[in-house]
C-alpha cells in the first residue's frame, strides 16, 4: 500500500494527529509519501485499477452527517487509469518518508 499525505496543512492539529500513525504504518511496510507545495484535501483511493473513490469525506459518519461531505465511487477501468495517472503525478512531486528518517525526525 502506498499513501500520499499532505506535507503542508491549514490545520496543524489534524496534520500532527495524522502523523501520529506514521510509525505504526511504516513498521507495517506501508509506503508513505508527503506532498509539499500543495494542500491535499480530497481523499482518493484506487483498488485493482477499477474501483475508485474520490471525495472530501474522511469516510466517517461525522463527515457524512455533520459536515455534509461526500465521495463518488466509480467502477471503470478508464476512470481508474485517470486516477492512477493523477496519483503518479502527485507521487513524483512527493518525498518518501522512511522508517529511518521518521525515527531521526525533530520533535518540534
Amino acid at each position: 500500500m502506498t499513501l500520499i499525505l499532505p506535507g503542508e496543512t491549514d490545520s496543524w492539529l489534524a496534520y500532527h494527529a495524522g502523523r501520529g500513525f506514521y510509525d505504526r504504518l511504516l513498521r507495517a511496510r506501508v509506503k508513505i509519501y508527503e506532498r509539499h507545495e500543495a494542500i491535499l484535501h480530497s481523499k482518493t483511493a484506487l483498488v485493482d485499477g477499477v474501483w475508485a473513490t474520490v471525495g472530501s469525506s474522511n469516510l466517517d459518519w461525522r463527515s457524512f452527517l455533520n459536515n455534509h461531505e461526500l465521495n463518488a465511487v466509480v467502477l471503470s477501468k478508464e476512470f481508474g487509469a485517470q486516477v492512477q495517472a493523477m496519483f503518479d503525478k502527485d507521487l513524483a512531486e512527493s518525498d518518501a518518508i522512511t522508517i529511518e528518517q521518521w525515527k531521526r525526525r525533530r520533535l518540534d
